[in-house]
């Protein structure tokens, strides 16, 4: 349901804003707009003629730094490296290898005998240097 009151009286209120927006948009832009990092106490630089200057403050300690989206770590593209998939397929055989005293594997076994002689070893060790006979 329309109005047809309220229709010229929205006009009437927007025909003082035209002249307004129209100057506006008649005046160009500035020529130059720089955008600044400024450090510490530095004074920004004064705007000459037309144009804009904008200064952006950091502290001293930021001065000779290597910017923070480089010195983040970057993802890793592709995966691990081959050094560590190696280390890790070398970890993962290794209880099928002869001399490993693992049930898996037909060779697993050869080691179990190994392993208990180096256990006892270090046990007589550990003995001696309490002084126990």
């Amino acid at each position: 349901m329309r109005h047809p009151v309220l229709l010229p009286l929205i006009g009437l209120l927007l025909v003082p804003m035209l002249p307004a927006t129209a100057a506006a948009q008649a005046e160009p832009p500035p020529e130059r707009i720089i955008n600044l990092l400024v450090y510490g106490d530095d004074p920004c630089p004064q705007s000459k003629g037309d144009e804009i200057v904008v200064c952006a403050r950091k502290p001293e300690s930021e001065r000779y730094r290597i910017p923070k989206k480089l010195r983040e770590k970057p993802a890793v593209a592709g995966g691990p490296g081959w050094g560590s998939q190696v280390a890790n397929m070398e970890q993962v055989q290794r209880q099928n290898l002869p001399n490993s005293c693992s049930v898996i594997g037909s060779n697993g076994f050869t080691g179990c005998t190994a392993q208990m002689l180096q256990q006892w070893f270090a046990e007589r060790r550990m003995q001696q240097s309490a002084g126990e006979p």
